[in-house]
């Protein structure tokens, strides 16, 4: 028997699960401009149609943590998932590397440590295995890191990963944060090859747009698929049969994606990104890519298509 699951991207590191009456959400932030806001909204109306909503939170980042989800508490059944090092009076169940919790039926969460704040999820949805990684991330720094610094983040995160390794994961959402400069992708890649997510989203690129794209055209490899979600709003339905495959289809039709082009009717329809479909993306001196090797198409300093 086959199950549909949803999956849409607001933000960052921001993510929704979706499937029957149970809605999770991930780290969600609309962001720092609340102009902008509007296109990375999961909206009450949403959140109200589902029987059960499990809010995850990893950590007090405000990139990872908006105070706008706590207002949902009388909008439907919700529960809240924060990490244990949370300040005190946070609301929601306190989560510890190893602890494990089953809020609603179907779903049961295992917390896992990070190499910043908090915690990275687990979570087994219906069978479907999803894997939020919070701030776990090989933080290198190497630009402007010592060595013996570099070495320490290294282990660190190699210590956190062998505790993941073995676990059956099917979808990931990891960070590829482009303000390490060089090498930003390290930890994606050592987690694909360690961990072996039969898909992995990049997250936490801000509006960088073009690093996910280019991380997606890469770094796939015959273990996992990596889908780039770059527009906020990008959606893809994902279902599973009774062999453990996943069927993957891309279905943009909310925010900014839907904003990106129209039908005949006035009916959103899915545009293919690329670089020069988003902002910012021009190279100037403060830029981690203005003095890399990094094979970022369309972000040379006059715009060519050449690095």
């Amino acid at each position: 028997m086959s199950t549909r699951y949803t999956i849409v991207h607001y933000y960052h590191s921001g993510f929704s699960v979706a499937s029957g009456d149970t809605l999770l959400v991930f780290d969600y932030w609309r962001g720092e401009d609340m102009e902008l806001a509007e296109d990375r909204q999961l909206r009450e109306e949403q959140i109200r149609s589902f029987r059960n909503v499990v809010v995850f939170i990893s950590h007090e980042h405000i990139d990872h943590l908006d105070p706008i989800v706590f207002t949902w508490k009388d909008l439907t059944n919700v529960t809240y998932i924060v990490s244990s090092d949370m300040p005190v009076g946070t609301r929601g169940k306190r989560m510890a590397p190893g602890d494990t919790y089953s809020p609603v039926p179907g779903v049961d969460v295992t917390a896992f440590d990070s190499t910043d704040l908090g915690v990275s999820f687990l979570v087994d949805f219906n069978g479907l295995h999803v894997f939020h990684a919070g701030d776990l991330n090989f933080w290198h720094w190497r630009e402007e890191s010592s060595m013996q610094d570099i070495e320490e983040a290294d282990a660190e995160f190699r210590k956190v990963v062998s505790t993941i390794s073995g676990q059956d994961i099917d979808i990931a959402f990891f960070p590829v944060d482009p303000r390490q400069g060089a090498m930003y992708e390290a930890g994606a890649n050592y987690f694909i090859m360690s961990v072996k997510p039969q898909i992995l989203v990049p997250m936490h690129y801000f509006h960088r747009a073009d690093v996910a794209l280019e991380y997606a055209r890469t770094a796939s490899s015959r273990d996992t698929e990596v889908i780039a979600m770059p527009l906020y709003g990008d959606t893809i339905r994902i279902e599973t049969d009774d062999e453990g495959y996943l069927n993957v289809t891309p279905i943009r039709i909310t925010g900014a994606a839907a904003k990106a082009g129209e039908g005949e009717n006035g009916d959103s329809e899915s545009k293919d990104g690329t670089a020069s479909d988003f902002p910012d993306t021009e190279l100037d001196g403060d830029n981690p890519f203005y003095e890399s090797d990094l094979p970022i198409p369309g972000l040379s300093e006059n715009g060519d298509d050449e690095v």
